[in-house]
């Protein structure tokens, strides 16, 4: 994973808390393609301020980390079905409709978290995306989302108070 993350390439722009490159106090969350071409992969390592309970991780961090490598994994779905790279115009942009994280194990503190994600299906703007969440070997959650692909531009205006 020593290429540029598809979020590095798509939007360097992004301020995402959990994924965006250009917040400074974001966790930089970076995805790359699996050279499998089904899954996207991401690896995380929480930092001390992300302990839900003295040596395991913080549920919610968990839940962020699942949401937004499944919303990469829905967009980098989108670009390669139409034959378009990453961030290529018009930009394919999606959000989340759905969020399930299911916890099967506790997640320890100081082991490197590796996400898998892949496309289970999709629907119309609808993609669903199940993702694994595991802390070394053991499988420690896993999420099965919905994520919806809209346009840039009613994300804007949505921002600016102008509609939904």
């Amino acid at each position: 994973m020593d290429t540029a993350s598809l979020q590095e390439i798509a939007a360097p722009e992004g301020v995402c808390y959990g994924c965006g490159c250009d917040n400074p106090h974001g966790l930089h969350i970076k995805s790359y393609w699996h050279d499998d071409g089904i899954h996207v992969m991401a690896r995380h390592i929480p930092e001390s301020q992300y302990t839900g309970w003295p040596g395991l991780v913080y549920g919610g961090l968990i839940a962020m980390l699942v949401d937004c490598h499944s919303n990469w994994t829905a967009m980098a779905h989108h670009y390669r079905v139409e034959g378009r790279a990453p961030g290529s115009l018009p930009r394919i942009e999606c959000v989340t409709g759905n969020l399930g994280v299911k916890f099967i194990k506790p997640t320890p503190m100081g082991v490197p978290l590796t996400l898998r994600a892949r496309v289970e299906g999709e629907v119309g703007r609808k993609t669903r995306i199940i993702c694994e969440v595991h802390a070394g070997d053991v499988l420690t959650a896993t999420g099965d989302s919905i994520f919806v692909r809209v346009d840039t531009a009613q994300l804007t205006a949505a921002a600016h108070g102008r509609g939904t």
